[in-house]
């Protein structure tokens, strides 16, 4: 046990040194981040959008998706996550945000037909000592506690920040949009790969392109497409289950816990798939419209991170009583 014990710290000590090392070195992954996305646009628009049938019919929605993924990629790694400290978001009124499908009351930010919102409890956090509404956890990189915080990412996406209630819509649609421009380019970009290593009859290569950087960008291109796809499934999942990628983890311990006193766990989050999904988004005739999916337009969230809708007749998860939900601590108590 006590061999266990120091094991186990000193796995925790190089956590601890990885956040540190991750959160000094993310703005260099974000420069990356941009460089690599820049230079498969380029790859794409130089070799293989002049080769496609029908230029004037199909350049369009090319040009969409690169929109949409340069615009979301900006969004998430610039708009404040939700810190529970931090100044409130307000909706603008440029020409980048959206308007919604029908104004909401004074306060309100959804017109609550068939949703039960109810405010959020509250604890302290130990490790910063502000009080928290519920949903909200600290992050050891960031030093705050983020309101519907779902992790921090300095890394596989390059954002160097957290991903919470406010720009988690926009992670979500960059990582689609990545998909998306991602497998393009490998589908339609496979005939000119074989023509840069020398695979057809052709030995000229006519393109701006030089043939070993776009032989690199289309495998990035085909692994990133599969590794950033499992990501956004399993994100998407998540979503319409209700939960964010740290609730999930907890949730799991829920069930245990319920299942051990012959109860069953059910998250009162959960208000079923398609309106789990039609929340996170926020669109519908109760949100924003649906084209603000296929637009990098801005929106406001459902609600400010200090209210949540609930399933009918739940005040709070079933199956867990009071002072058993987990806090940020629960991993530092050995």
């Amino acid at each position: 046990m006590f061999c266990a014990r120091h094991v186990f710290r000193c796995f925790k000590w190089l956590e601890r040194a990885g956040d540190r090392v991750t959160g000094a070195a993310g703005p260099y992954f974000v420069g990356l981040a941009v460089i690599l996305q820049a230079i498969g646009v380029t790859s794409f628009f130089t070799v293989i959008q002049p080769s496609l049938p029908l230029r004037w019919l199909t350049t369009p929605p090319c040009v969409l998706i690169a929109l949409n993924l340069f615009t979301h990629y900006y969004y998430v790694c610039t708009v404040p996550p939700g810190f529970v400290q931090g100044e409130v978001l307000q909706p603008g009124s440029g020409r980048l945000w959206a308007s919604p499908s029908q104004r909401p009351s004074a306060g309100a930010r959804w017109s609550n037909h068939g949703i039960t919102l109810l405010t959020a409890s509250t604890t302290m956090c130990r490790r910063c000592g502000f009080m928290r509404p519920e949903r909200a956890h600290h992050c050891r990189i960031c030093g705050r506690c983020v309101m519907k915080y779902d992790h921090h990412c300095p890394l596989l996406a390059g954002i160097n920040q957290c991903v919470g209630l406010n720009n988690e819509r926009h992670f979500v649609l960059f990582m689609a949009y990545l998909v998306l421009s991602t497998f393009f380019l490998s589908i339609l970009g496979y005939s000119q790969a074989l023509e840069a290593v020398g695979l057809t009859y052709s030995n000229d290569w006519p393109y701006m392109v030089p043939e070993l950087a776009y032989i690199l960008t289309y495998m990035l291109s085909v692994v990133i497409c599969i590794a950033v796809l499992i990501m956004l499934c399993w994100h998407l999942w998540g979503i319409a289950r209700g939960e964010t990628t740290v609730e999930a983890q907890d949730h799991e311990i829920y069930k245990r816990i319920a299942k051990d006193r012959g109860d069953n766990f059910v998250n009162s989050f959960d208000l079923g798939r398609s309106a789990n999904l039609r929340l996170f988004f926020n669109i519908g005739p109760d949100g924003y419209p649906w084209y603000t999916l296929i637009f990098p337009l801005r929106i406001m969230p459902y609600t400010d991170g200090r209210s949540w809708a609930r399933r009918e007749g739940f005040q709070r998860h079933q199956g867990i009583q009071e002072g058993e939900e987990l806090t940020d601590d629960d991993d530092d108590n050995t």
